[in-house]
């Protein structure tokens, strides 16, 4: 029977509207700002869920105007850069799962920012040979990588677009030009010190702060010529005017200008810049096809196989409000990312085992490894037969990432995560927008003990991540869900968790993300603050886990086919976004 303090699954979160801080990895890359009460919406044809509602808009207007989901995404993508700055941009990177219904197939379109050419793995070591601090190497032009986002968007554009390039950013152009009403979320982020960077170079703390240093109010009307300009180059020029023309000069001069930490970035490593067109990752889970992104990212394996180790270690089905959910979770967690920590990275440069890594057989013995009845403690890496003997990550990757999905009237879909990284990124404008600090999700170390480590900084290379957009499919390959969030190295968690609950419970998708966050990265179980995930502490402190109470930091949003053939969709309660559709 369960007991009282065990359901909690779907609970109402409480209201979070205090901020941590604190310079090491549980510094969230965006603090928690509220919660805000969402209801999910069904369309029959198309949809837009996004994390602020000028992007939905921008995004459902291009499909309402007869536009594809990936034309609705590079709307979306122009929009965030203006209206949710800290946490995507055209100066950053994204991935993007595109599925085409009319060929029934699914593309992995890898718009990851790279390491300049020039850069190599003494990058972020200081002149005594040890590891420069986190805070020491993401202010400045030094963590900046080749921007990907805007590459990857016009290259998908080219193939699944069916509007003209140059109309896409008309929403984004005006709205820049009018100005938008900063929100609770983006005065909080600023008034917060979530980034204390922000401050130090001009552009920003001018276009961020008032005169007097004060973070622009709530309801302040905040216009952006300069973007308006930048994306105005860009619609009439195409990705050239960032890559070869005046907007890469700009964006080469921010970062050598950053004279108290310059970075290696060159206008050859713009121009020489390149999407990359992936193969997903698909594997059977219940009745469904789960696909993910593969390497550069980790979130795709690791959350593949976080949900096929707690399939294959359930002695019974877990019913998702208990105790045993959320331990199996937790177990199947700490053996993930122990896996992902050895081996994931560039697969362009490093010879990563994914198949290895998701082999069921591998998968079942890791599975013995869970207990039902104690906490393991520090999982450690599998091993892997014929793999290179590497070391340890040593990244604390602390991404600030938007998330939004996309299906358009023919049935297409995307489902794109796209990040500058920490909140503000670098804290570096080039022409209006803010540039990455991406290349501090390298391992600031290159090896250890000896051995190599996979993410270590190499030329040209791209930095692993934890993004983990998503995409499900039924028996007949119909999609029937597409998902992902921000969060840092989290993500995965919070994916996961939701796909599972989802994929094997009877409850929404909007239900699953309302429910409080559990999350172990193979060290701590967190459970997140003010909500009743709180009163998990004592169970599973009882089986040996140790426990801290913190905000989390999600921003899931997806949607999920019914029965009925009708799209809902799926709000995160913890930040602004919005879904509309018909």
């Amino acid at each position: 029977m369960r007991t009282p303090y065990l359901s909690i699954i779907f609970a109402t979160l409480a209201a979070v509207s205090s901020f941590t801080y604190a310079i090491n990895e549980d510094l969230a890359p965006e603090s928690a700002t509220g919660t805000l009460h969402q209801n999910s919406i069904t369309a029959q044809q198309q949809m837009v869920v996004t994390a602020h509602p000028l992007a939905t808009q921008a995004g459902y207007h291009v499909l309402q105007q007869g536009g594809s989901a990936v034309d609705a995404a590079v709307a979306v993508q122009a929009m965030l850069t203006l209206v949710e700055p800290q946490s995507s941009g055209i100066g950053g990177g994204a991935f993007m799962l595109y599925w085409d219904n009319s060929t029934q197939r699914l593309t992995a379109f890898d718009g990851r920012e790279t390491a300049p050419a020039a850069a190599d793995e003494n990058l972020f070591l200081t002149e005594e040979g040890t590891p420069m601090s986190w805070w020491d190497a993401m202010v400045g032009g030094r963590s900046v990588g080749t921007p990907g986002v805007l590459a990857m968007l016009e290259f998908s554009h080219h193939q699944y677009g069916k509007k003209p390039w140059a109309s896409l950013f008309s929403d984004a152009i005006q709205t820049s030009k009018e100005g938008f009403n900063v929100g609770a979320r983006l005065h909080q982020l600023l008034a917060s010190n979530i980034n204390p960077g922000l401050g130090r170079y001009p552009e920003a703390r001018a276009y961020f702060f008032t005169p007097e240093g004060e973070a622009l109010p709530e309801g302040h009307r905040l216009t952006n010529p300069a973007l308006a300009h930048s994306l105005q180059q860009i619609a009439e020029q195409g990705a050239t005017a960032l890559y070869q023309g005046e907007l890469g000069q700009k964006i080469v001069a921010a970062v050598k200008q950053a004279t108290d930490n310059p970075g290696k970035l060159q206008l050859s490593d713009l121009q020489n810049y390149r999407p990359v067109a992936r193969q997903p990752i698909c594997r059977p889970f219940r009745q469904y096809r789960v696909c993910g992104f593969p390497p550069p990212t980790s979130g795709g394996v690791t959350t593949l196989q976080i949900i096929k180790l707690m399939e294959l270690a359930e002695s019974q089905p877990q019913q998702p409000d208990s105790l045993g959910f959320y331990h199996l979770f937790t177990q199947a967690s700490r053996l993930a990312y122990a896996d992902r920590g050895r081996y994931l990275a560039d697969s362009d440069f490093i010879d990563v085992p994914v198949d290895a890594l998701l082999d069921e057989t591998y998968l079942q013995q890791r599975s013995q490894l869970i207990s039902p009845l104690k906490d393991m403690g520090q999982a450690n890496p599998g091993e892997l037969p014929q793999t290179i003997s590497q070391a340890d990550d040593r990244s604390p990757e602390l991404p600030s990432t938007s998330h939004f999905v996309i299906v358009d009237k023919w049935g297409n879909a995307v489902s794109i995560t796209s990040s500058i990284e920490m909140a503000f990124g670098s804290t570096l404008m080039a022409g209006g927008f803010l540039l990455n600090n991406q290349l501090t999700d390298f391992s600031f170390v290159a090896e250890q003990d000896g051995k190599p480590v996979a993410n270590r900084v190499q030329p040209n290379k791209r930095p692993r991540s934890s993004m983990s957009p998503m995409m499900v499919f039924d028996q007949n390959n119909q999609l029937v869900a597409a998902l992902g969030s921000p969060g840092g190295s989290r993500i995965i968690s919070y994916v996961a968790k939701n796909l599972y609950l989802k994929l094997s419970s009877d409850i929404s998708l909007q239900a699953a993300f309302n429910s409080p966050h559990v999350v172990n990265r193979n060290g701590v179980t967190e459970l997140e603050a003010s909500t009743t995930a709180e009163q998990l502490a004592e169970p599973l402190r009882a089986l040996g886990h140790q426990i801290k109470i913190k905000d989390q930091n999600s921003g899931l949003h997806g949607f999920f086919r019914q029965s009925d053939g009708r799209w809902h969709s799926a709000v995160d309660p913890r930040r602004e976004g919005t879904a509309m559709g018909d």
